[in-house]
């Protein structure tokens, strides 16, 4: 008993598994991937607050607590958990959608938000319903991250030109920068610009010219880790020593010192009904970028993800967030790279990243006051700019046309309408995907390969055949939505064919047989009797024997059920005679 109580606390507590190996070695990696992450998130958790419409502490904010949740209750090693782009710009969706006007209530909008948000993933994790992201295919997730990333870079143009801009979708953005154009601060353009060509520089460029300069690997890396923040420190410096927020460059202002204040989400269930939606596609958009990213990184170490913990790490991440004045959260992907190649070994890395940020809101707030929001939003650019991946266009023109017609819609549509839209289209267009593809299963005739007792489809391949004998591969589980097809499929086949005595299905591919595929294989049983023609299958797997077992189908049928394919030719072909594949 105690055993399994322990095994139950580990599935839930994932820190109780890796913390009986933590050891000062891993310590070491760990400490060293924190100090590399918290360089970087420091700017980004800034900028993205910015992106979020809101104050820049509570991209701090969200930045703390949630780490320590995930490093709690997560399963990935090197996952870094904190605001993203895409997430961010959601949030400001959802609640620009309010109309809330003053900034408490926007505040307190976000971290409801949030909370909403870890609810739902909760209960999803607890439930287990992590395959529920199945659903959104990989194709349409790289679509509108790609359109998110267009979006997200063009709305923080405006703080690149010192302008008035406002917009949810591409139309709108463009139109209303360039009725505003004219009013472009140039001091604030130059700096915009500038930051931006150096953080790009310094991604590619930096690094090689440090260990050119004969430092140490992991020291020019984590100087090239730096460059935003160094982008940061000298903008500050510079608007300070010359005063250039009297001359209209436009600054974070005053940013609130201290520790996370203690906060509560709203319990005003209209609100909660006018996030919810929104906190849902928050929630299913975040979840499946950050299992794709820890899925990824951690096959890189032979290790292993627990989707449904996943859930659970994310939704108590969320809730931190609403309970210590933060808004939405999920893993980085290029945060997460890096705290994987840093050296992490362990969530406890996260943790670590937290203690940083945490000090940096203690001791650094007031430094930021004269920071430029051109420079929060150069970060945003550039980092955002890596998103956009036009060549998923070119990859699902090539393999299927059906994806590329579901990524273009759900690029063109993010574009032109805005994210909630677009991310609402791409959920749609993926569970379509998915009933038309099962809809019109694959359904092969097949023959025996001579000289073996492989069976293969006859259009490919040199086969053996039989008058008398029809073979069908059923290349899918069947369900209600493509029961018919088969049902059709069957009847065309047959009809008008006076030699035909014997048809096999063989569900060798088959793995579910619903209620409304039950009846379609009666119907087809009724009808080929009724013609003189005796139904088999073969090759039908055990879980799917056991229900047919429960039914009065197998009594019906006419025919027998063959261990396989080889059986069933033996005895109802005795003489095989050749065929050709067409």
């Amino acid at each position: 008993m105690p055993a399994q109580i322990s095994t139950s606390l580990e599935r839930y507590l994932p820190v109780l598994q890796w913390a009986k190996t933590y050891n000062s070695e891993t310590l070491t990696s760990d400490l060293v991937a924190a100090v590399i992450v918290t360089i970087m998130l420091i700017p980004q958790s800034l900028a993205y607050a910015l992106l979020a419409g809101l104050p820049a502490e509570m991209g701090l904010y969200a930045s703390i607590l949630p780490l320590v949740a995930y490093a709690i209750f997560g399963t990935s090693r090197a996952l870094a958990v904190g605001p993203v782009a895409v997430v961010s710009l959601m949030t400001a969706a959802a609640i620009g959608n309010l109309g809330v006007q003053d900034p408490a209530q926007y505040a307190l909008a976000a971290i409801t938000l949030a909370f909403l948000s870890g609810v739902i993933l909760l209960v999803m994790g607890v439930l287990r319903l992590g395959f529920l992201a199945n659903f959104l295919s990989h194709p349409v997730i790289a679509g509108f991250i790609t359109a998110s990333g267009i979006l997200i870079a063009t709305s923080q143009l405006k703080h690149l030109f010192g302008i008035e801009a406002k917009g949810h979708n591409l139309i709108e953005l463009l139109a209303s920068l360039w009725q505003n154009l004219g009013d472009t601060n140039w001091i604030t353009l130059v700096i915009g610009v500038s930051v931006t060509g150096f953080l790009f520089w310094v991604r590619k460029g930096l690094k090689p010219l440090l260990l050119g300069a004969g430092l140490a690997p992991r020291l020019a890396d984590i100087l090239a880790k730096a460059g935003p923040v160094a982008a940061v420190a000298v903008t500050i410096l510079v608007t300070f020593q010359f005063g250039l927020d009297t001359k209209g460059v436009k600054i974070v202002g005053d940013v609130p010192m201290g520790i996370p204040p203690l906060t509560t989400p709203s319990f005003d269930l209209d609100l909660w009904g006018q996030l919810f939606v929104s906190a849902l596609l928050i929630s299913i958009i975040g979840f499946v970028e950050s299992v794709s990213v820890a899925q990824t990184l951690a096959a890189k170490k032979r290790q292993r993800i627990t989707p449904d913990q996943e859930l659970i790490g994310l939704g108590a991440s969320n809730v931190a967030a609403a309970v210590s004045g933060g808004y939405p959260v999920t893993g980085g992907f290029a945060r997460s790279v890096v705290n994987f190649d840093a050296g992490a070994e362990t969530p406890a890395a996260g943790a670590f990243t937290a203690v940083g940020i945490l000090l940096a809101a203690l001791l650094l707030t007031p430094l930021l006051y004269f920071l430029p929001k051109a420079t929060l939003s150069a970060t945003i650019i550039v980092a955002v700019l890596s998103l956009v991946d036009f060549s998923i266009l070119k990859h699902t023109w090539k393999y299927s046309r059906v994806d590329f017609a579901a990524v273009a819609a759900t690029i063109l549509l993010t574009l032109t309408f805005g994210v909630e839209i677009g991310v609402s289209t791409g959920v749609a267009i993926s569970i379509f995907l998915h009933l038309y593809k099962t809809s019109r299963p694959h359904v092969a005739e097949v023959g025996l390969v001579p000289g073996t007792q492989h069976f293969r489809n006859i259009k490919r391949h040199q086969v053996s055949t039989h008058r008398s004998l029809l073979t069908l591969r059923i290349d899918e589980s069947l369900y209600f939505a493509n029961a018919s097809f088969l049902q059709d499929f069957v009847y065309d086949r047959v009809v008008g064919d006076t030699e035909l005595k014997n048809v096999v299905l063989m569900c060798s591919a088959v793995n579910e047989i619903d209620h409304s595929a039950l009846d379609s294989l009666e119907a087809i049983n009724t009808r080929l009797k009724d013609m003189g023609i005796s139904l088999h299958l073969s090759e039908v797997k055990g879980p799917v024997m056991d229900r047919l077992k429960r039914s009065h189908f197998l009594e019906d049928m006419t025919g027998r059920v063959f261990l396989s394919q080889f059986d069933a030719m033996t005895a109802l072909m005795p003489v095989p005679s050749s065929r050709i594949s067409s």
